[in-house]
């Protein structure tokens, strides 16, 4: 462990996950960051209806931030009443400001477009979200035209992401199209799938990216 304050970053989970879901998975990643990062995760407010998967808790139903249709996901479709994705914005905002102070975003899959999406109201601006950078794991940008807005212009906020070339929920080019709507974005890619990779050649890109930030607390 380093001595000293770490960054804090609010971590939010992919569609069909929660906040207990998504700190069971990142464990590598948690454990390679010691020291430099915390990672505080975030269920989203919605719950996925008419899940029964044999591995879901019913005391930990899966979650997910927005809706491209009544009680659906897809990050292909451009949903054109997308739902709830105001509600994911104010319980973002309610965490950061009650579990606070944080200096990031960790967001994997649908976490990391909401992420994404948060990083364009801070470019602008917005004081609900006072976060500094953004690692994007598996992210995408939404396709719906109601989201258009978050990408009209490029997103001036520092930010790292993270490419499964194998992935197969979300394919590389979507995590790749969504870097291009940033200012100078760092990509990392990585052979495998559909996960937060933590192993040696990943963990030096972490730890380079988060080197660029000091702690806001402490």
């Amino acid at each position: 462990m380093s001595e000293g304050p770490v960054l804090r970053l609010l971590a939010l989970h992919g569609y069909r996950q929660s906040e207990r879901r998504f700190r069971q998975r990142t464990g590598a990643l948690r454990k390679a960051l010691r020291g430099r990062a915390e990672l505080v995760a975030l269920s989203a407010p919605h719950l996925v209806p008419g899940d029964e998967d044999d591995d879901d808790d019913g005391d930990d139903p899966p979650r997910g931030w927005w809706f491209s249709g009544p009680g659906t996901f897809d990050a292909g479709e451009a949903a054109a009443a997308p739902l709830g994705l105001e509600e994911s914005l104010t319980a973002v905002a309610a965490a950061l400001a009650e579990r606070g102070p944080f200096d990031g975003l960790l967001g994997f899959s649908q976490g990391a477009a909401l992420a994404a999406m948060v990083c364009a109201l801070r470019a602008r601006g917005d004081p609900r979200f006072p976060v500094t950078f953004a690692i994007l794991v598996a992210g995408f940008a939404s396709r719906a035209p109601a989201h258009g807005h978050f990408y009209r212009d490029p997103i001036a906020l520092p930010t790292l992401h993270v490419v499964g070339d194998a992935d197969a929920v979300i394919a590389a080019p979507l995590s790749r199209e969504l870097a291009q709507c940033f200012v100078e974005p760092v990509v990392l890619s990585h052979p495998g799938g559909h996960f937060v990779p933590a192993a040696a050649p990943q963990k030096k890109v972490y730890l380079e990216f988060l080197g660029r930030f000091r702690p806001t607390q402490g």
